[in-house]
């Protein structure tokens, strides 16, 4: 492909002291910058590797549009560079082609609603009264219970279970072993103090465009559902908790709790190991940074870390002041003497 044409198709434009060499270059894949090789493109977004464009062996670069660079290399310039690479990376790996399948050993309800255009693996199980929608891929060893619909083009991975009554929307990618739909974590302790199970009678509804990374639970409610937003996205190993609803093209990191009842917001990022305490409400674009853990509300906007959470600038001077706590008591012990000293000297004074 042309570096022209790329740049076309990516958001970017050729660098104009770049047009010459641009001419003759032919773009066949994208890799980073340590990665790459003639015939690659490659990216520059973070300004701490600008050294290693002197040494990859790319052959051109996506720059912002104010980069600037020492080094005689065809440029596309644009916006976002990581977001021009990627949409290079995607043209260059585009999904396979779909082609319909259902596997002689895949076991289908006589009730279930199956589109003729889906693609069934080996060992997968589809219960009663589900809906499967065109153009659905359904891997290898999944097992889908009873009332479950499925939305257009979605694909769910080798190992998932979609538990009743869930609701997967369109262009949904479910991967391994993640688990839609089980029960909430609800008891009522009885008169012998014994842990009495709470019927789990709600759903889960997971929205368009969502993805739901490997290993992830998300329970269903006890009553009405558990929701996940359109385009939010999933990282492995998150638990989200009962009656939880997640807003819109929100990240969740890995090994994010949200539990029971949490309410998160539109575009809120909450980072690795991030926590959410029951029945609270985290306002739109909230960043709640690795390890954080928060037991109240949180206004929209706001950046919070650590455990309980708060302001991140104010966390930021907390800790800085904390590595320096040994530092202190050292000081204040030096003080102590010193003022216990001139005590002294005023009652020999006296």
């Amino acid at each position: 492909m042309k570096l022209s044409e790329l740049a076309s198709l990516t958001g970017a434009h050729v660098d104009g002291n770049s047009a010459q060499l641009a001419e003759a270059v032919e773009i066949t894949g994208a890799a980073g910058l340590d990665d790459a090789g003639p015939g690659n493109i490659t990216f520059l977004a973070n300004p701490r590797y600008t050294p290693k464009v002197n040494t990859t062996q790319a052959s051109a670069i996506y720059l912002s549009e104010d980069a600037p660079i020492d080094r005689e290399i065809p440029i596309l310039r644009a916006r976002e560079p990581y977001l021009a690479y990627t949409r290079a990376l995607r043209l260059f790996h585009p999904e396979p082609e779909f082609v319909p399948f259902i596997h002689e050993s895949a076991v289908i309800d006589s009730s279930a609603d199956v589109a003729e255009n889906v693609w069934i693996g080996a060992n997968s199980v589809i219960g009663p009264a589900t809906k499967i929608n065109e153009g659905v891929k359904i891997h290898p060893n999944v097992t889908i219970y009873e009332d479950v619909v499925i939305g257009k083009n979605s694909t769910i991975h080798a190992g998932a279970v979609i538990r009743e009554r869930s609701q997967i929307g369109e262009r949904v990618v479910i991967h391994n072993n993640v688990v839609v739909g089980c029960d909430g974590f609800g008891y009522a302790k009885d008169e012998q103090r014994s842990w009495l199970k709470i019927p789990q009678t709600g759903r889960v509804v997971v929205e368009d465009d969502v993805e739901i990374g490997a290993g992830t639970t998300i329970d269903r409610a006890s009553v009405g559902e558990s929701r996940i937003g359109r385009g939010t996205k999933i990282d492995n190993l998150v638990q989200i908790g009962h009656s939880c609803t997640v807003g819109e093209d929100t990240l969740l990191c890995a090994q994010v709790g949200l539990a029971g009842s949490s309410h998160i917001g539109d575009r809120v990022i909450l980072a690795g190991q991030a926590g959410v305490a029951g029945h609270n409400t985290i306002g739109d674009d909230v960043v709640l940074t690795a390890k954080s853990a928060t037991s109240h509300d949180v206004p929209a906007g706001k950046v919070i870390s650590g455990i309980p959470a708060f302001d991140n600038r104010d966390w930021l001077r907390s800790t800085a002041a904390f590595r320096r706590l040994g530092e202190m008591q050292r000081k204040i012990r030096e003080l102590e003497k010193k003022l216990e000293g001139l005590m002294g000297e005023g009652d020999r004074s006296s």
